[in-house]
C-alpha cells in the first residue's frame, strides 16, 4: 500500500518553502551491506544500508511546525537541536514530524533504508556475467528521500557533502570531487560525529566529498561499484587570459569496458562545453564532470551536476547505425544543457518542469547540429521528436507546456512528450518568432540573474521580451499555457497561365496560434523534386495570405511548414498529395522529406489516409531514404500501421508485403551499410512464414548468408525473438543463446524471448512473474512485459482483458510508481479492439476515484485503441 503522506502536494511544498530555508546538508552512507548477506533480512524483507543526515536549516517562523521526507524501512535515532525524539512518535513511513522550530536548526536523522530493484532511489544491480555489484541513484522528481532525509522539493535548494563508506575495491562518485581517505582522517568525515566512517577497519574505503554548489535533492548523486572509468580533461582560454580546466571522467560496469567507446564520448563532451560556453557566456558551474553508464535505466539519463547517469545500452554491444551514435550524441548534450538549465537555475515547482526539460531538449539538437558531426539533426527532430509531441498533444490527457501539477504522482506523469518534444518544438518556433541573437542573450541574463536559485515562467519572460522587444507574455499565453497542436492548410488559386493568383494558409485547431512559418514550392527538375521559391510570414489567423508567392509558377508539392520553423500538423491540397503518393521518394532535400513522411503518418493516425497506403508509400519509397534515423522511424510506423490501423481482414496481407519488401531492400543494400543493418532488423521483426523464419534461422546457425551483414550477438537476439514467438524457437534454443551471451544484456533478451513464446502456459507464467510477484527488476519485468505483448497472439492474450482491469488498481497501490506505470501501459490489452475498448470505459467509469495517474494512463491506452480504430474503418472503407 502507499505510505501515508508520500504524495507531496504543491500547497504544502509552497507553505515549507515560505518557512524554512536550508543551510547545508551533511549525509553519511555506509553501502558495506550492498555485498554479501550483510543488509539481507531473514524475513525476506528489502535489504538495507545505513543513512545518517545531518540538516542544518533556519525557520521564518520560531515556534511552528513542519516535516522532513524519508522513505526507509525503519529509522534509528532521530534529534533535534540536540533533543533525542521518539522515532515511533515522529516517524510514520514518510514524514518526520518536527515540532516547536528554532530560529536555527540542525536535525539528524539516523535510518536504514532500502536498495532499490526499480530503478528509484539507490539502485542495486548484481552482474550475472561476474557478479559483481554496482550501485547508483535517481531521485527525478522526489526519490532521494528514499536514501536520506531531506525536504524534497526544488525549491529547497542547499550545499551538501558526502561521505560514502563502501566495500573494498570499490570507487565512489557524487557530484563534487571527492577521494578515498585512509582510517586516521575519518575523524573529520561527515559521518564521524554519528559513527557511520568509524571502525570500518581495514580494506574498507571511506570516501569524503568537497561540498557543492546549493543545487536541488533530485540532482544529488552516488555512484559506487567496481565500475570501469576513463578520463579526459577538457581545456578552455578566456579572453582575459584565465584557463578553465574540466576534468572528464565516463564509466560503465566492468563487463562492458571491450565496447566502451570512451573517447567518442569525450569527444562529444568536449565539443559541447565548447559550444555551450560560446552561446551561454557563463563558465560550467559545477567543476568535474563524470559520465556514468548504469545498468537497469529506467530513462535515458539524467542531469545529476557533475555525475551524469545515462541508461548503458549507449554502451553499443555489437554494430549500431549512424543514427544510434547521432541519438546518444544528443543525449550527452541534453543533459549538458541542464547544468545551466535546471541546475544552475531550476524551477521552483514541478508545473514549470518545461523550464528545464523543454530547453535541454531544444539545445540538444541544436548544440548537435551546430558542435558536432551530426548536422542532420534536426531531421531527426522533426521526424521522430515531434512524432511523439504530436501523438502526446492529441490525448485527453493533454496539458499546457506549462502543466498544473498538483503533487508528485502528477510530476512523474508529467516528463512527457509535451513537456520535452512539444516545448522544445515551441522554443524552436520562438527562436523563429525572437531572432536567434536575442534568444541567446535572454538565456544569458537569465543564467546571471538567477544563478543557484529556482524560477518561475514570468522570470524567462521577463528576460526575453528585454532582449526581443516581442510581447512574451502573448506568445506565452498562445504557446505555453494552452493545449494543443493546430493544422496548417495550403490553400491557392491559379490563373488560366498556371500561376499563382492567391495562395493562402488555413489554421484549424481549438485556438489559433501566431506561427512564424516558411511556404515552399516544389516542382520536378530533371529526375529531382527540388524547391524554386520560399517565403515566410506570421501566420496569425484562422486564414492567411501569403502575398510573396503570388505570380510563381505552379507547383507540383506546396510545403507548409519547409523548414520546420513552428510547431504544427500539416495538410496538403490535392495536387500535392498526387505528388507524393507518385513522387516522394524524389524530393531531394532530406528535411523536407521527412516533413512529408511525418504529415503522412499524421494522415494515418487521424484516419484521412488509409493503413494500407501508408505502408504502400513504405515499401515503394523508404528504399530511397538516405537518413538513417528517418527510414528506422518508417520501419517503425510501418509496423504501427499494420497493428493498429489497417483493417484486420487486410493485416495477414499487409504483412506478407512488409516482409517481403524488408527482404528485397535487405538484398539489394550495399554489403556491411548502416542500411543493411537497418533492413536486416526490419525484416526479423516482419518475418511471418517459413520460408522467413527458415531464413532467420539459417542466419542463426551459419546455413545462410547475406553478403556483407555481420550476425554479431546484438543481431542474433534479434533473428531470434521472431523465432520465439512464431513457436520455432523453444526454451532450449534460448536456454543455448543465453550461454553465449549469459550477460545482464543476454538475460533480458532471455527473458523477452521466453515470454514471447505462443503457448498459454507461458503467458501465464509471465503474466504471474510481472502482475503477481515482485522479483523481478524493474528492467527484467519491462523485458519479460516487451516479450508477453506480441500482435500476432491476439487470441493468446484476450482472456487477459478482464485479468488486466481486475489487477491494476491493486498493482498501482502495492507496487513503486515505475513498475506499476510499466505494468499499466504495458500489458493494456490494445490488440483486443472493442472488447478492450468496452472494458476500459467500464473500468474508468467504476473507478473515478481511483488515482488520477492510474486514470490518465487507461484513459491514454484507450484513446490510442479508439485512435487505432477508427484508421481501420478508414482503411476498410479504402478497400470497397
Amino acid at each position: 500500500m502507499p505510505v501515508p503522506g508520500e504524495n507531496l502536494s504543491r500547497d504544502e511544498a509552497r507553505e515549507r518553502a515560505e518557512l524554512l530555508s536550508v543551510d547545508g546538508y551533511e549525509v553519511a552512507l555506509d553501502l558495506r551491506s550492498a555485498v554479501g548477506d550483510e543488509g539481507e533480512p531473514a524475513d525476506g524483507g528489502p535489504r538495507t544500508f545505513r543513512s545518517v543526515t545531518t540538516i542544518r536549516f533556519r525557520c521564518a517562523r520560531p515556534g511552528s511546525a513542519t516535516f522532513a521526507d524519508l522513505l526507509a524501512p525503519s529509522v534509528t535515532a532521530v534529534t533535534l537541536n540536540g533533543e533525542k525524539l521518539d522515532p515511533a512518535a515522529v516517524f510514520d513511513g514518510s514524514r518526520i514530524a518536527l515540532d516547536s522550530l528554532a530560529a536555527e536548526n540542525v536535525l539528524v536523522v539516523d535510518a536504514q533504508c532500502a536498495y532499490s530493484r526499480t530503478g528509484e532511489g539507490l539502485h542495486r544491480f548484481v552482474d550475472p556475467e561476474d557478479g559483481e555489484v554496482y550501485l547508483y541513484t535517481q531521485y527525478e522528481p522526489a526519490d532521494a528521500r528514499r536514501v536520506f532525509a531531506n525536504f524534497e522539493q526544488p525549491d529547497l535548494k542547499a550545499p551538501f557533502r558526502f561521505e560514502v563508506t563502501a566495500p573494498d575495491g570499490w570507487t565512489v562518485w557524487s557530484n563534487s570531487a571527492g577521494e578515498r581517505v585512509s582510517s586516521d582522517e575519518i575523524g573529520a568525515g561527515v559521518g564521524a560525529g554519528v559513527g557511520v566512517g568509524a571502525g570500518v577497519g581495514a580494506g574498507v574505503g571511506v570516501w569524503q566529498f568537497a561540498e557543492t554548489q546549493p543545487i536541488s535533492t533530485y540532482i544529488t548523486a552516488v555512484v559506487a561499484g567496481p565500475y570501469h572509468y576513463e578520463t579526459d580533461v577538457y581545456r578552455r582560454s578566456f579572453d582575459d587570459g584565465s584557463v578553465l580546466e574540466i576534468p572528464l571522467g565516463a564509466m560503465c560496469r566492468k563487463g562492458l569496458a571491450r565496447h566502451f567507446d570512451a573517447d567518442d564520448i569525450f569527444l562529444v563532451t568536449k565539443q559541447g562545453l565548447d559550444f555551450f560556453h560560446d552561446r551561454f557566456d557563463y563558465p560550467y558551474p559545477f567543476g568535474k564532470y563524470d559520465q556514468a553508464f548504469v545498468p537497469e535505466y529506467n530513462i535515458g539519463a539524467m542531469e545529476n551536476p557533475g555525475c551524469v547517469t545515462f541508461r548503458e545500452e549507449f554502451v553499443f554491444r555489437g554494430k549500431v547505425t549512424q543514427a544510434s551514435y547521432e541519438r546518444r550524441a544528443n543525449v550527452i548534450l541534453h543533459e549538458m544543457a541542464h547544468m545551466w538549465f535546471g541546475d544552475l537555475v531550476t524551477m521552483a515547482w514541478w508545473d514549470d518542469l518545461w523550464l528545464k526539460e523543454s530547453f535541454a531538449d531544444f539545445m540538444g539538437s541544436y548544440a548537435m547540429v551546430g558542435a558536432t558531426r551530426f548536422t542532420n539533426g534536426w531531421v531527426t527532430f522533426a521526424n521522430n521528436r515531434k512524432a511523439w509531441a504530436y501523438r502526446a498533444d492529441q490525448l485527453p490527457s493533454t496539458h499546457p507546456v506549462t502543466a498544473d501539477i498538483h503533487d508528485l504522482e502528477a510530476a512523474k506523469l508529467n516528463f512527457d512528450g509535451i513537456t520535452y518534444a512539444k516545448g522544445a518544438s515551441v522554443l524552436k518556433q520562438l527562436v523563429a518568432y525572437a531572432g536567434e541573437d536575442a534568444f541567446l542573450e535572454g538565456a544569458r541574463r537569465y543564467f546571471k540573474r538567477h544563478a543557484y536559485g529556482n524560477t518561475q515562467l514570468g522570470d524567462l519572460l521577463s528576460v526575453l521580451e528585454e532582449t526581443s522587444g516581442r510581447d512574451m507574455a502573448a506568445w506565452s499565453r498562445a504557446w505555453l499555457q494552452t493545449a494543443g497542436v493546430n493544422t496548417l492548410t495550403p490553400e491557392a488559386t491559379y490563373d488560366a497561365g498556371g500561376r499563382i493568383t492567391e495562395l493562402a494558409v488555413l489554421q484549424d485547431g481549438e485556438e489559433p496560434r501566431p506561427h512564424r512559418v516558411a511556404i515552399g514550392l516544389y516542382r520536378h527538375e530533371d529526375s529531382a523534386l527540388v524547391r524554386y521559391a520560399r517565403a515566410e510570414v506570421d501566420v496569425t489567423d484562422t486564414r492567411t495570405v501569403v502575398p510573396e508567392l503570388a505570380g510563381a509558377e505552379q507547383p507540383e508539392l506546396v510545403l507548409v511548414n519547409d523548414d520546420d520553423l513552428t510547431y504544427c500538423k500539416i495538410r496538403f491540397d490535392q495536387g500535392s498529395l498526387d505528388t507524393l503518393r507518385a513522387s516522394l521518394g524524389d524530393i531531394t532535400d532530406p528535411l523536407a522529406r521527412a516533413l512529408a513522411w511525418s504529415a503522412l503518418w499524421n494522415l494515418t493516425r487521424d484516419g484521412l489516409m488509409p493503413a494500407r497506403d501508408f505502408i504502400d508509400l513504405v515499401l515503394r519509397f523508404s528504399g530511397r531514404e538516405s537518413d538513417i534515423g528517418v527510414l528506422q522511424m518508417l520501419h517503425a510506423w510501418a509496423h504501427s500501421a499494420l497493428t493498429y490501423y489497417a483493417a484486420p481482414d487486410w493485416r495477414a496481407e499487409g504483412g506478407r508485403l512488409l516482409a517481403e519488401g524488408a527482404l528485397n531492400e535487405l538484398r539489394k543494400a550495399e554489403p556491411g551499410s548502416e542500411h543493411q543493418l537497418t533492413w536486416a532488423r526490419f525484416f526479423a521483426s516482419a518475418a511471418d512464414s517459413a520460408a522467413d523464419l527458415q531464413l532467420l534461422q539459417g542466419l542463426l546457425d551459419g546455413t545462410a548468408k547475406i553478403d556483407g551483414l555481420e550476425v554479431d550477438q546484438e543481431l542474433r537476439w534479434a533473428l531470434l525473438g521472431p523465432l520465439a514467438s512464431h513457436g520455432a524457437a523453444g526454451e532450449a534454443e534460448i536456454a543455448a543463446e543465453l550461454a553465449r551471451d549469459d550477460t545482464a544484456s543476454g538475460k533480458r533478451h532471455q527473458l523477452r524471448c521466453l515470454a514471447a513464446r505462443p503457448s498459454a502456459e507461458v503467458k501465464a507464467e509471465a503474466w504471474a512473474r510481472v502482475v503477481e510477484s515482485d522479483e523481478l527488476s524493474n528492467a527484467l519485468a519491462g523485458a519479460t512485459i516487451a516479450g508477453w505483448t506480441q500482435a500476432g497472439q491476439r487470441e493468446l492474450l484476450a482472456p487477459y482483458t478482464e485479468k488486466y482491469f481486475a489487477a491494476i488498481e491493486r498493482v498501482w497501490e502495492e507496487r513503486s510508481i515505475q513498475i506499476g506505470m510499466d505494468v499499466v501501459s504495458g500489458l493494456f490489452p490494445a490488440f483486443q479492439g472493442e472488447r478492450a475498448l468496452a472494458a476500459a470505459d467500464v473500468w474508468l467509469a467504476a473507478h473515478e476515484s481511483a488515482a488520477p495517474a492510474l486514470r490518465r494512463l487507461v484513459l491514454e491506452s484507450r484513446d490510442d485503441l479508439a485512435r487505432g480504430l477508427r484508421g481501420q474503418v478508414c482503411d476498410a472503407e479504402a478497400a470497397g
